[in-house]
C-alpha cells in the first residue's frame, strides 16, 4: 500500500481537492463518530472501523487508521484510501480487515456513504445467539424493522476480496447486518446516519437482553402496530439522526475539543 499522500497528491491533479470544505466537515463528522463511540464503550482496542466515502470522490473512503483507539482519533488523522488498498491522504494503514470488508463493502453498496463495524457488547452479544437477534418487543429495536439482515456464516478474519465480497453480498438491501460470532456492521447514506443508528441498535439490543434475563417470555408487538411505528421513525430519521450527531459534537466540543483538529 502506498502511503505518502504528499507524492500522492502532488502527482494526481485528480485529487486536488481533498481538504475542501466538505470533506473536511466529513472528517469532523466521522471523527467525532469515533468518539463518541469510545466515551460510550462501543469501541474494542483498536479493532474496530467507521469509514465514509469522501464527498466529490465515491472511489474513495475515510477511515481510521490501525493502532489509533477510536479516543485518539482526530479529523486530520482519518486515512483517505482507495478501494485498491492505497492511502491516497493521510500518514499510517488501515487495519488490514478495516480495508477488505469498508472497501468492498462501499464498491459492491454504492449507497452506503458510511459504514460502521464494531463489536459493541450488547449487538453482539445478540449475535452470538440462536436465531433472529433482534425480539421487536421494545420500541427503541422498531427503528430497525426491515432493516436488519444476519449472515449465519463466520468465516473466520475477513482478510481478502472474496470474504469482503461475502460480507456484503449477505447484507443484501439491507442497512444492518449483524454478523453472527463476531459482530454488526451498520450502512448508512450519511455519516449522522449510521452514528444514530449504531447508537441505537446497541441500546435496542441493551434492553432486549436485561428483559431476557429475567427469564420471563417477551411481549412482543402486534405486527400491525410494529409496522406502523418502524415507518413513522423512519420519516423523521435523517434530520434526528442529524441533530443526534450535532449534539454529539457539541458534548465533544466541551470536553475533548482536539477530536476536530
Amino acid at each position: 500500500m502506498a502511503h505518502d499522500l504528499r507524492n500522492v497528491l502532488r502527482g494526481d491533479r485528480q485529487y486536488h481537492d481533498l481538504d475542501n470544505p466538505q470533506v473536511r466537515a466529513a472528517r469532523i463528522d466521522l471523527a467525532a463518530s469515533l468518539r463518541m463511540a469510545a466515551r460510550l464503550g462501543l469501541s474494542e482496542g483498536i479493532c474496530n472501523h467507521f469509514s465514509a466515502l469522501v464527498p466529490g470522490h465515491p472511489e474513495l473512503f475515510l477511515v481510521n487508521p490501525y493502532g489509533l483507539s477510536f479516543e485518539e482519533i482526530t479529523a486530520s488523522s482519518l486515512l483517505i484510501c482507495d478501494f485498491d488498498g492505497n492511502v491516497v491522504m493521510g500518514d499510517g494503514k488501515p487495519e488490514a480487515t478495516a480495508f477488505y470488508i469498508h472497501a468492498r463493502l462501499h464498491l459492491q453498496k454504492p449507497g452506503a456513504a458510511a459504514a460502521f463495524h464494531t463489536h459493541m457488547p450488547n449487538a453482539t452479544a445478540l449475535a452470538m445467539i440462536e436465531g433472529e437477534p433482534l425480539a421487536w418487543a421494545g420500541q427503541t429495536a422498531l427503528k430497525f424493522y426491515g432493516r436488519v439482515a444476519v449472515d449465519e456464516h463466520y468465516n473466520g478474519l475477513a482478510l481478502d476480496n472474496q470474504e469482503g465480497d461475502r460480507i456484503a453480498a449477505s447484507m443484501g438491501q439491507a442497512d444492518i447486518v449483524f454478523l453472527k460470532n463476531h459482530g454488526v456492521m451498520v450502512t448508512a447514506p450519511s455519516i449522522a446516519q449510521a452514528w444514530d443508528d449504531v447508537y441505537y441498535l446497541e441500546r435496542a439490543a441493551e434492553v432486549q437482553l436485561k428483559a431476557m434475563s429475567t427469564g420471563r417470555p417477551l411481549k412482543v408487538i402486534d405486527p400491525e402496530i410494529l409496522v406502523r411505528t418502524a415507518r413513522q421513525m423512519s420519516e423523521e430519521d435523517a434530520e434526528s439522526a442529524r441533530l443526534h450527531l450535532e449534539s454529539v459534537k457539541r458534548i465533544l466540543a466541551r470536553h475533548e475539543a482536539d477530536f476536530a483538529e
